[in-house]
């Protein structure tokens, strides 16, 4: 296993990282620590969770916390081996101070997770989403709190635009608060909105660590057109949650298929490895049934994309349109 550094911070992760938002339902509690075990053992060394996390029995307010405890006890007596990062923000409950990132919330959540996750710090505290109603320095000065107080090692920005992590980086630098070190989105070959977002990670040292790299499934090649969704797959368990399959995406699904078998390797680790090639990339976050997914995630680690696929790969899933430069062009 090689091993990235995470933006500023100095921590050196794994490329990929085991996400955990599906356990509890469909993963259960025993499944789930023998998964972080497995993982452990073959060099994951980043752990992704949230407070709000409980797979499929989650729902908006609801109190969340299952997945936390479940990484707790995973790594009771594994503590020094792996990064854990975590997350505030989303509603745990219909209460007006169960959610956002007011000091309130941030320095009473940060504490039930550590509880749940039975440790004294978390290596990385991510705010989940953008909060429009508290001004970022009252946040950011929350976040001091909280590292100072040795609760927190480092912060990171979960689904916040580059503008927004602009202002972020802007505030922490004006008041000599802790600075964002990595910024979690969703990115794939099927989702591209934040394509030109990674150019201001990478020149400011921000870690990019996205999500649903493999778009819950739709890049492994496990849904065939015109097939019923495989049993046990995220389509045939919580279809709410996918995309609708209709032709124009099975045709890119396709396409992109033909390419991985060029380089006679699965359309999965194909899809990892042009992630993994982009700007700033620190870590996938991976989410598992089985050891044996990660371990294929693992696997893209070998795979390199040809140069001349970039093109292609571009006109399968078109970048979103960027301004020309009136003076460069």
């Amino acid at each position: 296993m090689r091993y990235n550094r995470l933006g500023a911070s100095g921590l050196m992760v794994s490329p990929i990282c085991l996400g955990t938002m599906t356990f509890g339902t469909p993963v259960t509690e025993a499944d789930s620590i023998k998964l972080i075990h497995q993982a452990l053992d073959l060099g994951i060394n980043f752990i992704d969770t949230a407070n709000v996390y409980e797979g499929y029995a989650r729902f908006l307010g609801s109190s969340g916390g299952v997945a936390e405890e479940i990484v707790g006890k995973a790594m009771k007596d594994r503590r020094d081996r792996a990064i854990i990062a975590t997350k505030v923000g989303a509603p745990v409950g219909p209460g007006p101070q169960e959610k956002g990132l007011t000091a309130l919330h941030i320095l009473r959540e940060v504490d039930r997770s550590l509880k749940r996750l039975q440790t004294d710090t978390i290596d990385l505290y991510i705010i989940h989403w953008p909060d429009n109603e508290t001004p970022l320095d009252v946040t950011l000065a929350a976040m001091e709190t909280a590292v100072k107080a040795g609760k927190v090692r480092y912060f990171g920005a979960s689904n916040h635009s580059s503008w927004q992590l602009c202002e972020l980086v802007n505030l922490s630098e004006k008041h000599g608060w802790p600075r964002v070190v990595s910024s979690q989105i969703p990115f794939s070959l099927l989702r591209r909105e934040f394509q030109h977002d990674l150019n201001f990670c990478d020149k400011y040292s921000i870690g990019v660590t996205p999500y649903q790299s493999l778009q819950g499934g739709l890049l492994t090649g496990k849904y065939r057109r015109g097939q019923a969704a495989p049993a046990q797959s995220r389509a045939a368990e919580k279809p709410e949650w996918m995309w609708k399959m209709d032709d124009p995406l099975f045709d890119r699904l396709e396409a992109i298929e033909r390419l991985a078998s060029d380089l006679g390797v699965p359309v999965l680790r194909y899809s990892l490895a042009w992630t993994l090639s982009q700007p700033a990339m620190s870590s996938l976050v991976v989410g598992a049934k089985r050891i044996e997914q990660i371990e294929d995630a693992v696997a893209a680690l070998d795979v390199q994309i040809p140069t001349e696929h970039f093109n292609k790969i571009d006109a399968i899933f078109p970048p979103p349109w960027k301004q020309m430069d009136p003076i460069r062009g």
